[in-house]
């Protein structure tokens, strides 16, 4: 029998200003009362790195552009909140009144995953830059200080297509294998599987971020022990866990509607 995976989310005092990630997140960790352990997976909140980085917006400092104008009218957002959504975003597929429907990073999302909710009034946070940079430093920081291998995640709360309510995807990780290649298994009746690979870190994300919460709670840490997990010291690039728009079912299918 394997150990059962657990989940420890980790509190943090709210912090203003840019910050030392690294520091932040051991000290808190220390705070508690834990200590990581030899492939531990730490998963933290993309706001949180986007925080440690200052990257808060305000929206009225923001100057307009003739593309945002047309979007702000179009999708009746504000014209500010408009040309950020421009800036951040690989490309635009479209909207409805109050969201735009982009690809930041790669990743599906409306309003290009740029949050209103946890900043303070007139703010927006935007995604954190070079994610999978920090999560590479961060675990060289680990293993420098403590002598062991982590896993690292970064961590955003996302809709689902059709789904009520938010899910986490990765927006970034290293020291882990983000996807396990099923193909050469077979199902129960003994046929290949079909779907053949199956989103390791996405669903590490997820199962974290039920434990640590949506907005109030201040836990943008999560230690996840006895994940299963392959670890790896091999860079992970980002494009092994994102398809292209022109691969992917959902963009395609709805272009053919």
């Amino acid at each position: 029998m394997g150990m059962s995976l657990t989940v420890s989310p980790i509190r943090v005092e709210r912090k203003e200003n840019e910050f030392d990630l690294f520091d932040t997140i051991t000290k808190s960790i220390e705070k508690k009362g834990y200590s990581i352990k030899e492939g531990d997976v730490i998963v933290i909140s993309s706001k949180f790195v986007s925080n440690a980085q200052g990257r808060l917006l305000e929206l009225d400092s923001v100057r307009t552009s003739n593309q945002s104008n047309v979007l702000s009218k179009k999708f009746r957002i504000k014209p500010q909140f408009a040309e950020v959504i421009i800036r951040e975003s690989d490309k635009i597929f479209g909207g409805i009144s109050g969201f735009v429907i982009s690809s930041s990073d790669n990743i599906l999302a409306p309003n290009a995953g740029i949050d209103k909710s946890n900043a303070k009034k007139g703010k927006v946070i935007l995604y954190p830059f070079d994610p999978y940079l920090v999560a590479e430093q961060l675990r060289r920081k680990f293993f420098l200080k403590y002598l062991i291998h982590v896993g690292i995640i970064i961590v955003d709360s996302r809709l689902m297509p059709s789904r009520v309510g938010t899910t986490g995807v990765a927006i970034a990780c290293s020291g882990i294998e983000p996807v396990l290649d099923m193909r050469s298994q077979k199902d129960l009746e003994g046929n290949p599987l079909k779907v053949t690979f199956q989103a390791v870190v996405d669903n590490l994300a997820s199962i974290a971020n039920h434990k640590m919460g949506e907005g109030s709670e201040s836990q943008p840490i999560a230690i996840v022990r006895d994940s299963g997990a392959k670890l790896t010291d091999r860079k992970i690039k980002p494009n092994e866990v994102a398809v292209s728009h022109e691969q992917c079912v959902y963009v395609r299918g709805l272009k053919n509607a």
